[in-house]
């Protein structure tokens, strides 16, 4: 195979790809790459394209703040308690919606979330402690039992605090925090 002949293959699987992703650009996109002559302005081509991309403005969601919960309103109130460390119970009011890491962090009890609830870490890691209560929770998807897998006294009513929305069903739930996390991070893995 030709060089010019690779490197035009290479430019019709990235306009492919870029059509991918127009929905979010501002800027439209090239849809089929001109037949160039020689390798010289095929590269030329390329680079035309990476700057082209480059100054693409890309769409962004708003920052979510962890650890922020606004407060019920009066007679829409849930319930959950929170039994920490040392045994201790700690039963809020809290609204449709809010995730349990959020609502342990806002009332600063003992849950540290180290990815931020992105479910990539198990340290929001709680074991919930009625059976009925977490049979009425939807199933943990792949990416949730994987973190679980890494998580410290791991049971069969165990879940991850960022994957827990409270809803009425769950309202009066009840979860024990572990007596310790595991935090496994890539710098734990170098020799």
């Amino acid at each position: 195979m030709s060089t010019p002949r690779v490197l035009r293959q290479s430019l019709q699987r990235l306009a492919q790809h870029a059509r991918c992703y127009s929905k979010t650009t501002t800027a439209p996109l090239r849809t089929q790459p001109q037949r160039l002559p020689t390798a010289w302005s095929t590269t030329t081509q390329l680079s035309a394209s990476a700057s082209a991309s480059a100054r693409r403005s890309l769409s962004t969601s708003s920052a979510l703040q962890h650890g922020h919960v606004d407060p019920p309103k009066p007679g829409e109130e849930l319930y959950v308690t929170f039994i920490d460390k040392d045994n201790q119970t700690h039963r809020l009011a809290v609204s449709e919606g809010d995730n349990l890491l959020d609502i342990a962090q806002a009332h600063d009890l003992e849950m540290e979330g180290a990815c931020g609830g992105s479910c990539a870490c198990s340290t929001c890691h709680v074991i919930v402690q009625d059976q009925d209560m977490y049979d009425r929770m939807p199933e943990p998807d792949d990416d949730e039992n994987d973190m679980l897998d890494l998580a410290f006294g791991l049971t069969e009513t165990s879940r991850l605090g960022c994957q827990v929305h409270m809803t009425k069903e769950l309202d009066g739930l009840v979860v024990k925090l572990p007596s310790m996390t595991r935090n496994l991070q890539a710098s734990d893995f170098k020799s």
